[in-house]
């Protein structure tokens, strides 16, 4: 095992200045001194967990004060350091999301209670809402708790990858950071499941170098032919699936690899959004496309903000190649999510950093946080009911979003599965109340229809309609649509009397 010091973290850093460099410096020297002497399960010294924490979030592009916060994270806690010696030598801002991140070690997700299983995830939440680069610390620190995981016993090995896989890859996910989502899966995926796990890998080796040689004969060709047509390529390579998204995959075709399109896939990345689809019109003259596999992403952006154009076309020798089309700018938000925002930030100071993260321009996106917001004002809604609670987080919050349109062209973000009353109560409650049916691309459709992708949702609303029907609870999907149904059915409920 190599031992990192403090230029694996300079080095890594996005937009290193000597004011960044000296406080990271001065962190680095600190955490050293409060872990002398302490070891970890796997026998290195403690402080190498603090410097690949670090290490990973100067890779995605945090800033020097949060990267000093994690390399501080686990003193309080570890050492006979107090959080105010942090304050005073740090300051309040550095010493918050150190004590941020100690107060989110101390919610374990687990235990035979739900309800304590619950009580602690709320608290996540509620942490994430106040400074979301706590959160950003979170990730990283429980990505190198995944990347040495073998070193603890085997039902701690369990519950950490259990916890990785149900709560913290999600949330990477939702935060739209697919680097840091992919590589917790995989960690975990190998622990929950090692024979399938194995088997996937086995799967994927086998055909490596097949691939690898393809994949290279189809990236000398496409530069070629997009530099033949006047566009930069700043980049392009070859993307392998990860191990856990493979899996599902083949899960969704008997396990046969030869049903999975996207296996192999070239990523391109071009200087402009305006590049990206005149190289899609290079792409298909050079590579017969197929038809409906065309995703424009660009103009209709996954709801964690994920851009890029995918096709899937007939490349070299007629062989099924996925390709993906996107710019630096959005190339480094897929990788990085939220924390991608904090490389292309001003470089002019703010005092405070709610200022700092919302600010007009250049914008650290309110709109992607939006659901952190949309989760604390359902939660003082529902109060304590545990089990709606967790159906909603796993509906709501974790599983896959779609977009659909009103006729006026609003976007309105839903989960998988969401229906047009869910999309009513979207809109407004009292949207969701007064409707008596809905059309989807014109089509009328039942209530109970599930939304696809896209799709332009027009509801249909009569005022003679004053309460929602009790039945539409059998079939809505979101907790907002949920709660407002029982409310106005209890307010009826109520008036009868």
């Amino acid at each position: 095992m190599n031992n990192l010091g403090l230029n694996d973290i300079l080095n890594s850093l996005r937009e290193p200045t000597e004011e960044r460099r000296k406080l990271i410096t001065e962190a680095f020297n600190f955490a050293v001194k409060a872990h002398t002497g302490q070891k970890r399960r796997s026998g290195e010294d403690y402080v190498q967990h603090p410097i690949a924490v670090a290490k990973i979030l100067a890779e995605i592009g945090m800033r020097s004060k949060t990267i000093s916060a994690a390399l501080l994270h686990d003193i309080p806690e570890d050492t006979q350091t107090t959080l105010k010696e942090i304050e005073e030598k740090f300051g309040k801002e550095i010493a918050g999301m150190v004590d941020g991140v100690t107060k989110l070690g101390r919610i374990k997700l687990r235990g035979s209670h739900e309800e304590y299983f619950l009580e602690n995830l709320r608290k996540m939440f509620l942490a994430m809402a106040t400074d979301i680069r706590v959160i950003i610390i979170k990730l990283a620190d429980r990505l190198h708790n995944m990347q040495t995981l073998e070193f603890n016993p085997p039902d701690k090995q369990l519950r950490i990858a259990h916890e990785t896989m149900e709560v913290f890859a999600p949330i990477a996910n939702r935060l739209g950071m697919g680097e840091i989502k992919a590589k917790l899966q995989d960690l975990a995926f190998k622990f929950l499941d090692e024979e399938n796990y194995n088997k996937v890998k086995q799967l994927e080796e086998k055909n490596y170098k097949e691939r690898e040689q393809y994949l290279n004969k189809a990236i000398r060709e496409l530069r070629e032919e997009i530099e033949k047509g006047g566009i930069k390529v700043m980049e392009i390579h070859g993307r392998a699936k990860s191990i856990y998204s493979l899996y599902l995959k083949l899960k969704e075709r008997d396990m046969d690899i030869n049903r999975v399109y996207d296996l192999a896939a070239v990523r391109i990345i071009v200087p402009e959004v305006a590049d990206c689809y005149e190289a899609l019109g290079i792409v298909h003259k050079k590579y017969r496309p197929m038809i409906g596999r065309i995703k424009d992403y660009i103009s209709l952006p996954k709801p964690n903000g994920y851009q890029s154009i995918h096709t899937t076309v007939f490349g070299p020798d007629g062989k099924i190649l996925e390709i993906q089309i996107r710019t630096q700018k959005m190339h480094n938000e897929a990788e990085f999510g939220i924390a991608a925002h904090w490389i292309y930030s001003e470089q002019k100071k703010k005092k405070n950093w709610k200022d700092y993260f919302f600010r007009k321009k250049p914008a650290l996106p309110e709109k992607e946080l939006e659901w952190v917001r949309q989760l604390q004002e359902w939660q003082s809604e529902i109060g304590r009911d545990n089990k709606e609670f967790m159906e909603g987080l796993r509906i709501d919050f974790f599983k896959n979003h779609i977009f659909a349109f009103t006729p006026r062209g609003d976007i309105i973000d839903l989960p998988e599965d969401a229906t047009p009353v869910d999309f009513a109560y979207a809109i407004h409650g009292e949207v969701g109340n007064h409707t008596i049916g809905a059309k989807a691309n014109n089509n009328i459709v039942p209530l109970d229809y599930k939304i696809q992708n896209g799709e332009v949702i027009e509801i249909l609303t009569s005022k003679d309609r004053k309460t929602p029907n009790g039945d539409w609870l059998k079939f809505v999907k979101t907790s907002v649509a949920k709660s407002h149904i029982r409310r106005e059915l209890r307010k009826e409920n109520s008036t009868k009397q």
